[in-house]
């Protein structure tokens, strides 16, 4: 019987036929049904064809097949008679469990990393998120010798899961690897130091970094696009930012500040993305602010908000007592009349959450008072006083601070102005 291993992969990702399988091996605090649901728009989000989803409980996963023998009978039979041409796990599948289900189901089988991995192949715009990209793949596939890593070289997007040339001649040349890993991180250290002069270059300058996190699909690009006016892809599609995105958003009480959009974080996000994508996550490390945009309206988002929480933790952004933070609780327009009262009404409890819809604009003003307040909080009172003729020096203070009085005695421009400390120091320095 023909596998179909051996069809193009431009033929076999758009359209293939694909069963998704949740082994349920208990304690997890996500509803089964809502992790079928992602899994099956992690799928779609590269044109494959869901036909059916299929939930196991697992009592201990088996180490040859992670389901058990009967399980494994009953997919294979689902397989054949839907014709599927490819299984995708919402589990993480070692190398030997992988090739064993190939063999048992005579389809494709892919796991969770490797769906994102595909994903995030796909989607990668910029030189520097393909390299990311590709260094999570080659670090993904070092220990799997049923693929070959030369796939890379093509030009289109993606990195070779769901077939290809060279599928059924397996060669994986663990040297060549090695050295191509070695190229991409010294080229990654190259972009990282770059990016990071442009943040110190940034940091010179007085307008504080905002950063939208949150889990993805939670709407932080719609978000993004309502405070800039900047057309970013929004859709509703998973993983739609991937590259990070910066621009310039009036705030009260600070003039401007730098916004910035960033790639979404999914449950068991796979550790080589992590590492690799750690160059763009700088940007959230570095922030003075985070905005965390939750979608309130999803079954799992308390869990979401957990998952994003370890995201942040893992790449070292610190507490909230140092790095503010500000919630936004986003889609309050797909909520029903009893859950959105309650919604409401618990975030005007808080002074760190906002609730928004970010498509219809509603509680966004709200939320920039709730964001500029934070950024001005540790703000205090300076008395500044100038030569008349200084109005370089006028102009600062008026970009840079909130000017609450001013009048002139003489030669001498007086001026009380609120701002924060590291400004005041920057300002009394600007001409040493």
């Amino acid at each position: 019987m023909s596998t179909g291993f051996e069809r193009d992969r431009s033929e076999f990702a758009r359209g293939a036929r694909a069963i998704i399988v949740l082994p349920d091996l208990g304690g997890s605090s996500r509803d089964a049904d809502a992790r079928l649901d992602e899994t099956a728009g992690l799928a779609e989000a590269i044109g494959i064809s869901v036909i059916e989803r299929h939930h196991f409980r697992v009592r201990q996963a088996k180490p040859a097949t992670m389901l058990g023998s009967g399980q494994v009978d009953a997919l294979a039979e689902a397989v054949r008679e839907g014709e599927a041409e490819l299984v995708i796990f919402d589990a993480a599948l070692t190398p030997v469990q992988q090739r064993n289900l190939e063999t048992a189901l005579e389809c494709k089988v892919l796991d969770r990393t490797g769906l994102i991995l595909e994903i995030f192949g796909e989607r990668a715009a910029t030189a520097e998120g393909r390299l990311q990209v590709e260094l999570a793949h080659l670090d993904y596939q070092a220990g799997r010798l049923v693929r070959s890593w030369t796939h890379l070289e093509r030009q289109r997007g993606g990195f070779g899961f769901l077939g290809g040339p060279g599928e059924t001649q397996i060669e994986a040349d663990r040297r060549m690897i090695r050295d191509r890993m070695a190229r991409l991180r010294r080229e990654l250290d190259q972009v990282a130091k770059t990016r990071t002069l442009h943040r110190e270059r940034r940091q010179r300058a007085p307008w504080p970094v905002i950063a939208l996190v949150g889990y993805t699909n939670a709407g932080k690009s719609t978000l993004f696009n309502r405070l800039t006016g900047s057309d970013v892809m929004a859709e509703n599609l998973l993983f739609a930012t991937l590259d990070p995105t910066l621009r310039q958003v009036p705030m009260p009480g600070t003039d401007k500040a730098i916004l910035s959009d960033t790639v979404g974080f999914v449950s068991d996000l796979p550790t080589q993305l992590v590492a690799a994508f750690k160059a763009t996550l700088e940007e959230v490390v570095s922030a003075d602010l985070l905005i965390h945009v939750r979608d309130i309206a999803h079954p799992d988002t308390d869990a979401q908000r957990a998952d994003v929480e370890t995201v942040l933790e893992e790449i070292g952004v610190a507490s909230p007592e140092i790095t503010p933070r500000v919630e936004a609780w986003n889609k309050v327009d797909l909520l029903d009349e009893e859950r959105r009262a309650a919604v409401l009404e618990e975030a005007a409890r808080r002074d760190d959450v906002v609730a928004i819809s970010a498509m219809s604009g509603e509680g966004v003003d709200a939320l920039t008072e709730t964001v500029g307040a934070k950024l001005t909080a540790g703000h205090r009172r300076y008395h500044i006083a100038l030569p008349t003729a200084d109005g370089a020096g006028a102009a600062w203070l008026h970009a840079n601070g909130e000017v609450l009085d001013q009048w002139i005695e003489g030669e001498t421009a007086n001026y009380d102005v609120r701002m924060a400390p590291r400004d005041y120091e920057r300002f009394i320095r600007r001409d040493a």
